[in-house]
């Protein structure tokens, strides 16, 4: 998969897959523990962004199925990351009634509405998946710009019952026969499995209207004329470097850069080629 000169959306489910690969975007698709590698090979290969995009889980209680979350930063365990502003304003923008807020990375599916509870009161995210965490830390760690941009399936109030969680190919495509298997182990969950699939429909049809939206590159506002190129480090470093003939940058402030040592300042520019 070549992705130089692309923005690399990282996915979980071949259905988000299908729906945001387009003109300036290549695909991974993976599961966490496959996942790393394939994004350290996507950034060496020159990757301009990279987006967490597909479904999440609500947390905030007044989300609902098909309701769009634009991430103002990524919470893990281990921390915070910031998306790139200038991309989650594009991302909003693009996308109305989305909202703006934080979402946190979860290694496994949160499937009971009383975790997801907990989880809203104590970081103050509004949803959760299980791949952003992983995409913030590797676009932080090569310094490319990351954006988060989430439709939620399941609310808050919401039970994702384990034939949901569970009945899942690691190529991110739907694995019948264990779900057959989990509703007969568990038939007390068919309501709940019937209330999930209705969300996923609607979750779906959010994906591909926002896709359709969003356009090339998912939103990414440093394309130019087919070539963009993102530039970090003090702002001497950045001076030195010079500007090439036949370009624009826009030098802009990083307050908010966990990678930076605390006290300093870090300095980003985008470089548009013409």
């Amino acid at each position: 998969m070549s992705t130089r000169g692309h923005v690399v959306a990282v996915t979980c489910l071949a259905l988000e897959a299908r729906i945001a690969l387009g003109p300036g975007v290549a695909v991974i698709c993976n599961h966490a523990s496959q996942l790393v590698a394939s994004l350290e090979a996507a950034a060496k290969r020159g990757a301009e962004g990279i987006i967490s995009f597909g479904i999440a889980g609500g947390l905030a209680p007044d989300l609902v199925a098909g309701d769009w979350v634009v991430g103002s930063g990524v919470r893990t365990k281990d921390g915070h990351f910031p998306t790139d502003r200038g991309w989650a304003q594009a991302l909003l923008e693009a996308l109305p009634g989305a909202v703006h807020a934080e979402i946190i990375g979860a290694d496994a599916p949160i499937a009971e509405p009383v975790e997801k509870r907990r989880l809203h009161l104590q970081t103050g995210a509004v949803a959760v998946d299980t791949e952003s965490h992983v995409a913030a830390r590797i676009a932080a760690a090569h310094r490319i710009p990351f954006a988060a941009c989430r439709a939620v399936i399941d609310p808050a109030h919401s039970v994702l019952p384990p034939a949901a969680v569970f009945g899942l190919r690691h190529d991110g495509t739907a694995d019948v026969l264990a779900v057959l298997r989990s509703v007969a182990r568990q038939p007390s969950q068919l309501p709940a499995l019937a209330r999930t699939a209705l969300d996923a429909r609607t979750a779906g049809a959010a994906l591909r209207r926002g896709r359709r939206l969003l356009g090339k590159g998912l939103g990414f506002p440093y394309f130019q004329r087919g070539c963009a190129r993102r530039q970090h480090g003090s702002r001497d470093e950045l001076t030195r470097a010079g500007v090439i003939p036949g370009t624009e940058v826009s030098l802009y402030r990083d307050v908010a850069d966990p990678t930076t040592a605390r006290g300093s300042t870090r300095w980003s520019c985008a470089v548009h080629c013409k």
